[in-house]
């Protein structure tokens, strides 16, 4: 009998990942794909029975976390958490033996976590998951996902080195194809990684988005200016200039609205 399997991420490159690790292993069925947590939460609610979801932890309107949270365990198929980002919530997962998958996917460590599966739904231990995953949420407190479970730094990986980069001094972000390049303190840091990555591990209520290719911490804004179609011209306290695209205008906009009476 086939594995049926829900996908839920927003970001579409990693589902599509996921399909394309899967089709390899034809006793996985995917059944359907959630682009965010208020999806899933509707889907999981759903009469249609599911064996398995690959649940991302981080997602806009609803994380992974309190997309459980609005469930509870009794609902719940066996999960598997996705995330970008090795943060503490991962020590509770492993913890409460709840599997999960780092971003960028290892297909070794994916064809492991299937395994892992297989082993699960063969034994039948559907109640004992349902005690770790009560476990889980019992930890949580009533509203997940707080800024500070955002990462205060980010790791940079170059070669015969690692270090980290604090993202309070990061003061904007530029993309550039697979790299990301943090310029923090006048000094630039270069990551491979899309920008879409990396604005997962970053507190939107500290960074903002103003360019499919710019990101910019909002604690070095000095002064906005409106720019021609919806653009911004962005002012920073050194006196580096950024303009906005007209696509991110909207996003700007909120910003500022909590400053204007």
């Amino acid at each position: 009998m086939p594995i049926r399997t829900l996908i839920v991420d927003d970001e579409p490159l990693a589902r599509r990942r996921i399909i394309q690790l899967l089709a390899a292993t034809p006793d996985f069925l995917v059944q359907g794909e959630c682009s965010n947590g208020t999806e899933a939460v509707a889907v999981l609610s759903g009469a249609a029975p599911l064996d398995l979801v690959f649940l991302d932890v981080q997602m806009p309107d609803l994380t992974g976390l309190q997309v459980l949270q609005q469930l509870g365990s009794s609902v719940l198929p066996l999960v598997v958490f996705v995330t970008a980002y090795e943060h503490y919530t991962l020590q509770a997962f492993e913890a409460h033996a709840v599997d999960y998958l780092l971003k960028p996917l290892d297909p070794d460590r994916f064809t492991h976590c299937l395994a892992h599966v297989r082993q699960r739904l063969a034994q039948q231990q559907t109640g004992y998951l349902q005690q770790q995953l009560t476990a889980l949420l019992a930890t949580l407190p009533e509203r997940t996902m707080p800024a500070e479970s955002f990462p205060t730094q980010v790791l940079i990986k170059q070669p015969g080195r690692l270090y980290f980069v604090p993202t309070e001094q990061v003061q904007y972000v530029e993309a550039t194809g697979n790299y990301v390049t943090l310029y923090a303190q006048g000094e630039p840091h270069v990551l491979r990684s899309t920008l879409s990555q990396l604005v997962r591990q970053l507190d939107p209520a500290q960074f903002l988005r103003i360019h499919r290719s710019l990101i910019v911490n909002t604690r070095y804004l000095k002064e906005l200016r409106p720019w021609t179609h919806g653009e911004y011209l962005l002012t920073l306290h050194d006196g580096t200039h950024l303009t906005s695209s007209r696509r991110y205008s909207e996003d700007i906009q909120q910003f500022l609205n909590q400053f204007l009476s």
